[in-house]
């Protein structure tokens, strides 16, 4: 019996060696392989993150992820720039007011009064002003009406009579009191339109009603402006110079006003002071294939930066590859391998209203990030 069981036992044993031999391992978890290391000695994740030397690792689909673009910065010689304070205008010979010539009542035109944005032809018939008379002037006004069509009733006898009497009487004596007649009846519609008649509010130039403020029924008085026209494709740009030397030598200008940028001609600058500075104007340009100028608001306020005559030697870039760091510093990141990125700090100046001068921490060649460099500083 106990061999018996013995044997058993042998071969239970022997069945089990032969089924670990043979077992299905599929399942079982391989060993991890050895994470990547860059080029600092860091292993590196899938995630992007900061790297001990401060720069980041950020991989390809971060990286569209975050919607970063790059460009080549250019190094070369450029224009010297002046940032000058400014504002919007209209061309004085493209843009006019309406005032009210006395005081009286408003009353819409043959379409209505004129609205804002409206756009209008010159001549047009904006609204009309009904004068407005005091008692006493009314008065006087009737006294001189009533005045006036009495003698013009006697004229109109006499000049019966002499026409009657042609050839017997001077040609010159009927032509003076034919005169005299009109005369007469001009003064009388003059005064009879004062009385009761209407004035014309007419659009002194063709563009857009920029500014209304007039409504039906609104008393005004004298030389209160009622509209503004302006030509859109004829704006200006008034800006202020504090060294008069630099406002002698300004060429080109440029100007950014939110995503658009703007082109500027130099037309000339002033020769008197105001708020101890030089008015110097430009011409808003419409550049090629633009069929109007930048729409844009008059008194708004933008940064000019014109061009001066002398060259400065630096590395171009555009204004989003410059960022600040938490020190508060500039810095431009540069795409250095195909998933790394390194911080540079960097002194800048103006450059135009899309491009800043780097004049120190790039020496040009290097592809920089363009867009997404903010969101590379919030990486940690």
């Amino acid at each position: 019996m106990r061999l018996l069981l013995s044997l058993i036992l042998m071969h239970g044993l022997a069945g089990q060696a032969f089924a670990h031999g043979g077992e299905d391992h599929s399942h079982d978890e391989p060993a991890p392989a050895p994470k990547p290391v860059n080029a600092a000695g860091a292993a590196m994740t899938g995630a992007s993150q900061r790297l001990a030397d401060g720069s980041l690792f950020v991989p390809k689909p971060a990286q569209r992820a975050l919607g970063i673009r790059t460009v080549v910065a250019e190094q070369g010689e450029f224009p010297g720039v002046v940032e000058l304070p400014g504002r919007v205008i209209a061309d004085p010979n493209a843009g006019g007011r309406v005032q009210a010539a006395q005081a009286g009542t408003i009353a819409a035109g043959p379409r209505g009064i004129a609205l804002v944005g409206q756009r209008v032809a010159r001549g047009q018939v904006l609204a009309w002003l009904v004068p407005v008379l005091d008692a006493s002037s009314r008065a006087d006004k009737q006294s001189s009406l009533a005045e006036l069509s009495a003698q013009a009733s006697v004229l109109e006898k006499r000049l019966a009579r002499l026409e009657q009497l042609e050839g017997s009487v001077p040609a010159k004596e009927i032509e003076q009191a034919r005169i005299e007649l009109e005369s007469l009846r001009a003064r009388r519609s003059a005064i009879g339109g004062a009385l009761g008649g209407r004035i014309a509010l007419v659009a002194p130039v063709t563009g857009v009603v920029a500014s209304s403020s007039a409504n039906v029924g609104q008393v005004v008085d004298a030389k209160e402006v009622l509209f503004e026209i302006v030509d859109p494709d004829r704006l200006a740009v008034e800006a202020l110079a504090f060294d008069a030397i630099a406002a002698g030598g300004l060429k080109r200008a440029t100007a950014r006003v939110g995503e658009t940028r703007i082109g500027l001609d130099f037309i000339g600058a002033g020769l008197a002071l105001r708020e101890q500075a030089l008015p110097v104007l430009f011409r808003i340009r419409r550049e090629a294939g633009e069929k109007h100028a930048p729409l844009l608001a008059i008194g708004q306020t933008v940064k000019v930066l014109a061009e001066i005559g002398t060259n400065r030697p630096g590395v171009a870039v555009p204004a989003g590859a410059i960022s600040r760091n938490d020190s508060n510093e500039s810095v431009v990141w540069v795409h250095d391998t195909a998933e790394r990125f390194v911080p540079r700090r960097v002194k800048t100046l103006p450059l135009d209203a899309e491009r800043m001068l780097v004049i120190e921490g790039l020496t040009g060649g290097e592809r920089v990030v363009t867009s997404g460099a903010r969101a590379l500083g919030q990486v940690r």
